[in-house]
């Protein structure tokens, strides 16, 4: 499949990231991403991306096998001059063709792959007890480090609608006086 158009939107109601691929043959791909997925695919793709980015580059082959932070460093440039060439402008059009079916293939686990050829593997796959169907769906397509540098920044924007990133932090308790030593003041109580 020859990919022609990406799109990641997050569907607040459903709390679900939408992955949708179109190719040059007019074919769509629905992909659901979930949280519970992405919480151990992003960094996983980070890393293979910037891998993906210093085997492609014959001026990166000393970074290739540096410091962690010296490759990272090299990759995110790469990552801006990536993005200025990118066109994240065209609307994204909607396909008829869908040989998944009409409902999004709802991700259960990602195979990643790095090729030879220095492009990157994804196959999605969905177990057949969660979509109800008699048989597993899956779909899989290979990213050369431009089209998979567009996919990252799509992926980094839906996380940022969804919110998914922002840290889990306890609310403050409020102190008593004299609580913490033992002054006659009402101890806290906490009630669930």
């Amino acid at each position: 499949m020859q990919i022609h158009q990406l799109s990641v939107t997050y569907q607040a109601e459903q709390d679900r990231m939408l992955l949708r691929v179109n190719s040059t043959g007019g074919q769509e791909m629905r992909m659901w991403l979930t949280r519970r997925l992405m919480h151990g695919l992003w960094p996983l793709l980070g890393r293979l991306h910037t891998d993906q980015v210093i085997r492609s580059e014959p001026s990166a082959s000393a970074v290739g096998s540096g410091d962690e932070e010296l490759r990272r460093l090299f990759a995110e440039f790469r990552r801006e001059e990536f993005l200025q060439q990118a066109d994240f402008e065209t609307p994204y059009q909607d396909k008829s063709d869908r040989p998944l079916g009409s409902e999004p293939l709802l991700v259960t686990d990602v195979d990643a792959t790095p090729l030879a050829n220095g492009r990157l593997r994804l196959a999605f796959n969905e177990r057949a007890s969660v979509s109800g169907a008699a048989k597993a769906r899956g779909f899989q397509m290979e990213l050369d480090p431009r089209l998979m540098q567009g996919l990252m920044h799509l992926l980094e924007q839906s996380l940022a609608r969804s919110q998914w990133c922002d840290p889990f932090t306890a609310p403050a308790v409020p102190v008593v006086d004299g609580a913490e030593s033992g002054e006659g003041g009402e101890r806290p109580r906490y009630l669930n």
